[in-house]
């Protein structure tokens, strides 16, 4: 029987950043994936839904070149087209996957994993034992049991985008980051969007101040937003709600995601309600097993996933490194305008102070017509220690990383108020935000 150093179940972002990062550093790995390298994130969520922000991004930019006197009479969007540029593009970054597997000679089984509390793995006919066992087995959606569900079609993400023509209608079930980002992925294109959220608003997880310019923006690129009702049945194409009947051509469910815990169940593993129970360095109930990603909370993020992967490697191999800290872990919408926050926001906070920056007069805002947002720092009042920090601009998933970096450096608001950005960018906004925590901000 092939022994391992290490053997990893589940080749999403948690789990080939894993493998690749412990073979780099002299053990011998094992992979093991049932379907396709990438996981949800590669295949069916954030880089195939991020294609199509893009193109939704780029019909936008081409209505302001109408508006600014760059006249184009008529966009054509030939959505077969698209779909093949974004599957085009997704099988690009699986085959990039498969040869970073191969070249650090990482062991790579293909097929559904048994795992034996012994730390045996059995793929097909094939079985082999492992010192250390992490389990990186991500996420399904989840579709809420509504009743008369049953009898009516519907799409989630694992197969909304096989579709082949752009949908003249869509009805989206949900009101959080991945139900807002499709609703902008195809409402510009021209497909017609209703949003039902039975929540009071949208983006809960969000910065608080986020939402109200997201939900502006969804109004202006025509997607309909009904919230604060309670669903009662679904009848074929009819919805019935306390707010009344929606009928719909498409129906996408966009209500979260639940772990996959097959093999966790099989171990008997403890739980803690859904997820499996960890302790701070993601060790599970029986020695030698690990688990990270969305089988354990946190944010069900590709990077998050990715760094407890990391962290478990080297937890492994003994080194000293610190316990991945979920402040520092930061959180995007690819809305227009994006929404980055890492940190705590301002709610959540006592005894800090909070300055707030519209970037409407940020002169590369002003030239690129992205006026819609700000940057907001969250400080210590004494220290100027960052807490929290959140940017809402076009690219704001890009520039959040400077305060970010200063963050990770130990630095304080202090540093980014003496940095010297480079002007005009709407990065600069940043610096001015640090400076207004002392009053001196130019722009204000």
């Amino acid at each position: 029987m092939e022994q391992f150093d290490i053997a990893i179940i589940g080749a999403g972002p948690g789990g080939y950043v894993s493998a690749i990062h412990a073979a780099k550093s002299g053990m011998k790995v094992a992979l093991v994936e049932r379907d396709k390298v990438g996981g949800a994130c590669y295949n069916v969520g954030c880089i195939p839904s991020k294609i199509l922000l893009e193109h939704s991004k780029l019909v936008q930019e081409i209505q302001r070149g109408n508006d600014w006197g760059i006249e184009t009479p008529v966009v054509n969007v030939n959505f077969p087209r698209l779909m093949q540029r974004k599957n085009t593009i997704v099988q690009e970054l699986l085959e990039n996957i498969e040869q970073y597997i191969a070249s650090n000679h990482i062991t790579f089984y293909r097929g559904e994993a048994s795992v034996a509390a012994d730390l045996t793995v059995t793929v097909g006919q094939e079985t082999f034992v492992a010192k250390d066992i992490i389990l990186a087995t991500g996420s399904k959606p989840f579709v809420p049991p509504f009743k008369g569900l049953e009898n009516s079609s519907y799409y989630t993400t694992d197969t909304f985008f096989d579709m082949e023509e752009l949908p003249q209608q869509l009805t989206i079930i949900g009101g959080g980051v991945i139900a807002v980002e499709m609703a902008f992925s195809l409402a510009p294109l021209g497909t017609k969007v209703t949003m039902l959220n039975h929540s009071e608003d949208i983006l809960q997880t969000e910065e608080p101040d986020a939402r109200p310019i997201i939900r502006k923006k969804m109004k202006n690129i025509g997607i309909e937003l009904v919230t604060n009702f309670q669903f009662e049945q679904f009848n074929g194409n009819e919805i019935h709600t306390s707010k009344g009947i929606y009928t719909y051509e498409n129906l996408l469910f966009a209500t979260g995601r639940r772990p996959n815990t097959e093999i966790a169940q099989q171990l008997e593993l403890d739980f803690d309600g859904r997820l499996i129970a960890v302790n701070k360095h993601y060790e599970t109930s029986l020695p030698h097993i690990y688990a990270i990603g969305d089988l354990v909370g946190g944010y069900q993020l590709a990077h998050a996933a990715s760094a407890e992967g990391i962290y478990v490697v080297d937890y492994i191999l003994g080194a000293k490194r610190a316990l991945v800290d979920q402040a520092l872990i930061p959180r995007c919408v690819y809305t227009h305008p994006e929404i980055a926050t890492f940190g705590l926001l301002e709610d959540q906070v006592h005894q800090a102070y909070t300055i707030k920056m519209p970037i409407n007069t940020n002169p590369k805002a002003l030239m690129e017509g992205n006026v819609e947002g700000f940057v907001k720092l969250v400080v210590t009042k004494e220290e100027g220690y960052i807490l929290g920090a959140c940017v809402v601009a076009d690219g704001a998933t890009e520039i959040l990383n400077a305060i970010l970096a200063t963050k990770n450096a130990s630095g304080t608001v202090n540093e980014l108020a003496n940095m010297i950005f480079p002007h005009p960018t709407v990065s600069e906004h940043i610096g001015d935000a640090a400076k207004a925590v002392f009053g001196k901000a130019i722009q204000q």
